[in-house]
């Protein structure tokens, strides 16, 4: 009877397409569409697209061989299920007419009505609407595939889709309306998060140990890497798609996009060559590995403050997240916890880490729309206070949320592959498929 059901759901889908065409125009009078703008977010939202299949080589080069094909299928998942969800409800639920700062109306966007003709965005008021939706959507899409690399080689693939949709709807549809939503209240209270540092890296990297911690250690001690060359491939396409992912939040082809574009080059290089002297440092050897998850955690630390801060700040941030996250991820491997992939130290805490600095970097001279106020390092208190007491209220709620979701998704159907399929490899147990 199971094997019915996604199907099932496929066919309610396909009638709602007949009830709800949203082939309804709406003429708000003359928009001030930017042809330029508009360009600008197309490609970004491409670039941010492509951040997932390089998400799925990053994480299917450090697995063992006989998971690669499992390992990445999990991330390329998220972009045909999401994008349904999203189409149907989910774009109402982030940025839907708000429900006291907490959620959007589901109904608001439903079917994706209202889209056409000249709909826009309160803050992005120079593009479509509709292009508008589609741009969100790609930071829906990556932030349940960051996740799957605290459990990989050990997951149901059935299991795992059930959890991404729950995490979508309760974990980053609440983050993203409360962030980035005008009427939600950590935007009432002056977070400043200019692409996802709260919203994508700490949700994903909090859901990340949760995970790790509730489906305990994978029980093969092999933890040999498949190719290192999928993981370098993979760093240039997440470092390329990047640039929509941070300049994209300017929300236009402008100074500010300029300025987001040049802190992420420098704090992703910044935290690259960081990792590889910290790691001189500690007597090991530079690696091809650890260059390219420094780049990535200088990326994701750089994410929240992209737009807020000078060049040489985000190097600072860059090199701080580098050693930062460097020592966690030590601190991880002489533990119990078995983060595979060590989500939780790059992006969890990097993701923490460009919170923090954000509230000490920040400069309203940068980001003329930054209200809330400078950081500690030009002598102002207020805005680290709001960026701390936010990341407290964040990881409280994506970490409780997604241990509530694992059990309530493990009690529908088991999280864990059996001790034979494990040892089989998820490529072969779970989809029958091998390199």
């Amino acid at each position: 009877m199971k094997r019915y059901i996604p199907f099932f759901l496929i066919l309610i889908i396909l009638s709602l397409t007949f009830l709800f065409p949203s082939v309804d125009f709406k003429d708000s009078g003359h928009p001030n569409f930017n042809t330029g703008d508009i360009a600008w977010m197309l490609m970004s939202t491409a670039l941010v697209l492509i951040m997932t299949p390089g998400l799925a080589f990053f994480y299917g080069g450090m697995v063992n061989k006989k998971n690669v094909i499992s390992t990445m299928l999990q991330s390329i998942v998220c972009m045909v299920i999401i994008t349904v969800m999203w189409g149907i409800f989910g774009f109402s639920l982030a940025f839907g007419d708000s429900f006291y700062g907490i959620i959007g109306n589901p109904s608001t966007f439903f079917m994706m009505k209202g889209m056409l003709g000249n709909a826009t965005w309160k803050a992005a008021p120079t593009i479509p609407l509709l292009l508008f939706a589609m741009y969100q959507l790609k930071f829906a899409i990556i932030t349940p595939a960051l996740i799957t690399g605290a459990f990989a080689e050990r997951i149901r693939f059935n299991s795992y889709i059930i959890f991404l949709v729950l995490f979508s709807i309760f974990i980053f549809s609440p983050l993203a309306h409360c962030t980035w939503h005008p009427d939600g209240i950590l935007a009432k209270f002056g977070v400043l998060d200019f692409a996802g540092g709260t919203v994508v890296h700490m949700s994903a990297g909090w859901a990340a140990l949760a995970s790790a911690l509730y489906l305990k250690r994978r029980t093969e001690a092999n933890h040999a890497p498949a190719r290192i060359t999928y993981v370098m491939i993979g760093t240039g396409l997440l470092w390329f798609g990047w640039f929509g992912f941070n300049a994209g939040s300017a929300f236009g082809a402008n100074a500010l996009a300029v300025t987001a574009l040049a802190t992420s080059t420098t704090a992703s290089a910044a935290a690259g060559v960081t990792w590889i002297f910290f790691d001189m440092l500690l007597g090991r050897k530079p690696s091809a590995m650890g260059t390219c998850i420094g780049a990535v955690v200088g990326l994701v630390a750089i994410t929240p403050a992209a737009g807020f801060v000078s060049v040489p700040h985000s190097m600072a941030i860059g090199i701080i997240s580098a050693v930062v996250s460097n020592l966690v991820v030590e601190w991880r491997t002489r533990t119990s916890i078995d983060d595979t992939l060590d989500v939780f130290p790059c992006h969890g805490v990097g993701g923490m880490v460009g919170m923090l600095l954000t509230g000490v970097f920040a400069s309203q001279q940068v980001n003329h729309g930054n209200t809330t106020g400078n950081g500690l390092f030009f002598g102002e208190t207020h805005l680290f206070i709001v960026q701390l007491v936010a990341l407290v209220c964040v990881s409280i709620f994506a970490f409780f949320g997604s241990l509530l979701l694992l059990k309530i998704t493990d009690m529908i159907s088991p999280l864990r592959v059996s001790a034979e399929e494990e040892e089989q490899g998820l490529d072969l147990s779970q989809h029958g498929e091998k390199l």
